[in-house]
């Protein structure tokens, strides 16, 4: 028997702590990561769902690795804050060790960072007020993370965020204690810590800088391809800010990395820069920005902080939106610039031709059912995809419902209709992709139409088709919701073919009703087999392990078709 398969077997389907006779059910795989594998745990009799953090002891035999994983628990079991992943319990059997933790569905900032690269700048102030407060927590209590970084920061049902994995968090004993652990992430790595200095709660600021400078930026600030240059960078404190920042987010990502540790502002002292207190911030987000950006205008921008709150334009400029001054009535229903273009669609296809001809030039092996789950990679799952659809094109356009309920028509004039999940809100979005926003009852009566058309859709679809996969349905937060929406579709004797503007592409298989569904900017493929079984692959596991039959025929079909499309003359 391979390792790989032993230690499967020894996570059972009925989980029991005997310490206290409770029982959890083993359910969906939920990801791994460092020496755990984590799955959904559902508490027998109550129904409670907890992210199960399980440990295989054949990977704690030497006596540091025990040390560190008592450290952790010893460490994130004695906090409780809204902005830390909430430490349950933990307990053991002959085979492993589980830990109980708060299930945070909405995965990792690294997946929102991967998807949506730069954010505006009212998403980042709201990510890094409730980060800074959870560290301003931690450093209240004498403890240094050690390892902030964006693929450490959770997000639950409600987009709040919540900082976990504390294997290499400790704890300062006493004033002007300073560590020598030399650790951390490459990206968000202190200086102080390369050169062996000894550190302490400075290095938890310098990771929130790198963090910042992401997700406004884009890109982390010392990355290169070497990671000798990377650190080389670090240590010489050499980055850039483009000019587009802001002047106030300039300001605090550059008071954040300095080399000189002490130099660095408290934690305290960021939750009152001028970047957090002056600017909107919104007090909650939708699950809509996980994919696409959120509109911003004055019908939805509310100031929480009292000062200023529309000194910092730059962020609503780059939506192309008017200044919220100038027309406070036309803001909440007239027209907006495109935010993706023809052009980001056929970049986001060539990205995923070139991703489909790399795994497949592999001659990737077929693998057994058996090995499914293992290589599957739920973090990489999208967030929207299309669960129904109906060709009405003789007439009228196609249309979808998505997976969260929204739904969306593309008319034959190649104009778009969309309706939002909580079924109020409505964009329209012209053949060159101007959008306008509207609530329902309150629409021209230019689109009168086309509003009656979507109506008809939405009815046909929710009374006659079965809905593909299952998403995790949550209310839309507010008017800040922004959905991709359908940008080309095709139809064969093989099935359809629909990319989304977000870059998704979704082929759905009339022959054995099979489907993929194809990220290019998570290197991924979903597939939903003729079981219904929803499982999600990186392109870079399948060109190294392989993968089931049905799903690489799917992946050779969707790169001849990808092909053909590119090679067409673009209208």
């Amino acid at each position: 028997m391979s390792k790989r398969e032993d230690d499967a077997s020894t996570i059972p389907e009925t989980i029991v702590d005997r310490n206290n006779g409770f029982s959890y059910i083993r359910r969906r795989f939920f990801g791994k990561g460092g020496f755990a594998k984590c799955y959904e745990l559902e508490k027998v009799g109550s129904g409670v769902i907890y992210a199960g953090k399980i440990v295989s002891k054949t990977l704690l035999m030497k006596e540091n690795q025990k040390e560190k994983m008592a450290q952790e628990i010893h460490i994130h079991r004695s906090l409780e804050h809204r902005n830390i992943v909430k430490f349950y319990t933990y307990f053991e059997d002959t085979h492993n060790v589980y830990v109980l933790l708060e299930l945070c569905r909405r995965r990792s900032m690294m997946e929102l960072h991967k998807r949506r690269k730069a954010l505006t700048e009212p998403e980042v102030r709201y990510f890094m007020k409730q980060l800074l407060e959870g560290v301003s927590y931690l450093h209240d209590l004498k403890i240094i993370h050690r390892d902030l970084k964006l693929g450490n920061l959770f997000l639950n049902d409600h987009l709040e965020v919540k900082i976990g994995d504390f294997g290499l968090a400790a704890k300062i004993e006493y004033s002007g204690q300073r560590k020598k652990t030399v650790c951390g992430t490459p990206n968000y790595i202190a200086p102080e810590i390369l050169t062996k200095k000894g550190h302490s709660f400075e290095v938890d600021v310098w990771s929130i800088g790198c963090i910042l400078y992401t997700l406004l930026v884009g890109r982390p600030p010392f990355e290169t391809s070497s990671l000798r240059e990377t650190y080389n960078r670090i240590k010489k404190c050499e980055f850039s800010i483009p000019s587009h920042i802001s002047e106030n987010a300039a300001a605090m990502v550059h008071s954040m990395l300095m080399p000189d540790p002490l130099q660095r502002p408290s934690v305290k002292q960021l939750l009152r820069s001028d970047f957090m207190t002056i600017g909107y911030c919104p007090r909650d987000l939708p699950p809509s920005i996980l994919t696409t950006a959120p509109r911003f205008d004055e019908s939805v921008m509310k100031p929480n902080f009292g000062r200023k709150p529309f000194a910092e334009l730059d962020n609503i400029r780059s939506l192309g939106q008017k200044d919220p001054r100038s027309s406070i009535a036309a803001a909440s229903s007239g027209p907006q610039l495109p935010s993706v273009t023809a052009q980001q669609c056929h970049n986001y296809l060539l990205q995923l031709q070139s991703q489909l001809h790399e795994v497949l030039k592999t001659n990737p092996k077929v693998l057994s059912l058996d090995y499914a789950e293992e290589m599957s990679d739920p973090n990489a799952q999208p967030v929207v995809w299309v669960s129904k659809w109906v060709d009405y094109s003789d007439k009228y356009g196609f249309g979808y419902q998505l997976c969260d309920d929204g739904v969306g028509v593309m008319f034959n004039d190649n104009t778009k209709l969309v309706l939002l999940p909580n079924q109020r809100n409505i964009h329209y979005i012209e053949k060159d992709g101007t959008e306008s926003y509207y609530v329902s009852g309150h629409t021209p009566p230019a689109l009168e139409k086309k509003i009656k058309l979507l109506s008809y859709f939405r009815r046909y679809m929710t009374e006659h088709l079965m809905k593909a996969g299952d998403a995790y349905r949550l209310e839309e937060a507010d008017n800040l919701s922004r959905m991709p929406y359908l940008h080309f579709w095709h139809r064969s004797t093989n099935g359809v073919i629909m990319q989304l503007t977000n870059g998704t592409v979704q082929i759905n298989f009339s022959t054995d009703h099979t489907k993929i569904i194809m990220c290019p900017l998570m290197q991924a493929v979903t597939y939903i087999d003729i079981d219904k079984n929803f499982r999600t692959y990186r392109f870079g596991t399948i060109a190294q392990q392989g993968a089931l039959a049905g799903l690489l025929d799917n992946l050779r079909y969707a790169h001849r078709k990808i092909t053909n499309f590119l090679e067409q003359p673009r209208p």
